[in-house]
């Protein structure tokens, strides 16, 4: 059953009624089966991809050829010592048994043998398309974008949605500017008010969700031709007076947090979003990843400055946060170390300073008598 399907009946009568709308006022032209580019790297677009295959096995007069764009394989990791290959890769080339077109530049790049295409489809592909690739095609290009535009523009919306803790959230599919990321027409784009974004939601849960949704919209807007020029902007969110914030890649900054400052639910719901943490101890100035974190009590007993916890009181490794709230961290990294093996060193140079502030107290008290 389509993803479509599952969606509140509100939802969905509004999307369905959206999409009727905007068919009513196209009329329908007639154009050969379409030669599709398409040009991603992730599960959101992987999606997209598969939804495209399905509607050509489905109907041979909508889609001729599906070629796919990606970034080529890079070294990557700690001494860039391994190659990374983006997920799309195998999965057109291996899995759908799509031709594959790999560049990390797309300056000067045409597809290989003079190869023509009618319409270039972007979905996550974290490269700008430029102005001479869309013009090479037939219709331009569009691209399916997982936030309700013009929010969150930007290579990392999904993430944001979630640190932003925006209530709803949606697709858009816009014409691709030859100028600037996400700066293009919306074809068309999730009704008012978006989809309901819960608290059980995640990365994971949004990308699937959405990337189902994409993919269903995308194969509208083709059987629609709704692609075709010229277009009018059929977004409603900028006039809603809704929030509007940029969407920058996630770096190791994000990450980021002070067991001595951070509120406890901010660092659970950061640990929620993004995953493995990271702080650095003040006292040696070294970086340890969070690995994971757990609420133990909202209040903590005892009372203490906030900050890790002197290990001789308890067998495990744990903080007390600037709310009083006490933090279980199971599992920690020391920077360079073995992977969730570091809360024997962290305990260890918590029993050192330990020891070492007993010492100097100690020595200050003889000195005072």
């Amino acid at each position: 059953m389509s993803f479509l399907w599952r969606l509140p009946p509100s939802v969905r009568s509004l999307l369905v009624s959206n999409c009727r709308r905007y068919s009513s006022q196209v009329a329908p032209r007639t154009v050969r089966p379409l030669r599709i580019l398409f040009a991603g790297a992730d599960e959101f677009s992987i999606h997209s991809l598969r939804a495209l295959v399905a509607a050509q096995k489905e109907d041979s007069n909508l889609i001729e050829s599906i070629d796919v764009l990606h970034k080529a394989e890079k070294l990557a990791g700690r001494g860039l010592k391994h190659l990374k290959k983006v997920a799309i890769e195998s999965v057109a080339s291996n899995e759908l048994k799509l031709p594959i077109h790999p560049t990390q530049n797309l300056k000067g790049w045409f597809p290989p043998n003079n190869k023509e295409f009618d319409l270039i489809i972007a979905v996550s592909f974290g490269l700008f398309i430029p102005e001479h690739l869309i013009d090479s095609t037939t219709y331009g290009g569009i691209n399916v974008h997982p936030s309700l535009l013009p929010d969150l523009r930007g290579p990392a919306p999904i993430h944001h949605t979630l640190l932003l803790r925006r209530p709803a959230t949606g697709i858009s599919i816009q014409s691709l500017d030859r100028f600037a990321f996400d700066r293009g027409k919306i074809i068309v784009q999730t009704p008012s008010p978006g989809i309901p974004v819960t608290s059980d939601d995640s990365i994971a849960s949004l990308t699937d969700s959405l990337g189902s949704l994409g993919g269903e919209m995308l194969v509208d807007v083709l059987k629609r031709k709704a692609y075709l020029p010229p277009y009018e902007d059929q977004g409603w969110y900028a006039a809603s007076g809704g929030p509007i914030d940029y969407a920058p890649k996630i770096d190791k900054e994000d990450s980021k947090v002070n067991i001595y400052t951070t509120p406890s639910e901010e660092i659970l719901y950061k640990h929620k979003v993004l995953g493995d943490l990271w702080c650095i101890l003040p006292y040696k100035h070294q970086r340890i990843i969070l690995n994971k974190v757990s609420l133990l009590s909202e209040k903590d007993d005892i009372d203490r400055e906030p900050g890790f916890i002197n290990p001789g009181q308890y067998k495990k490794l744990h903080a007390r946060t600037i709310d009083g709230a006490l933090l279980d961290i199971e599992e920690t990294t020391v920077d360079g170390g073995k992977k969730k093996h570091g809360n024997a060193h962290v305990k260890r140079q918590l029993n050192d300073l330990a020891v070492k502030s007993q010492r100097t107290a100690e020595k200050a008290q003889q000195e005072s008598e």
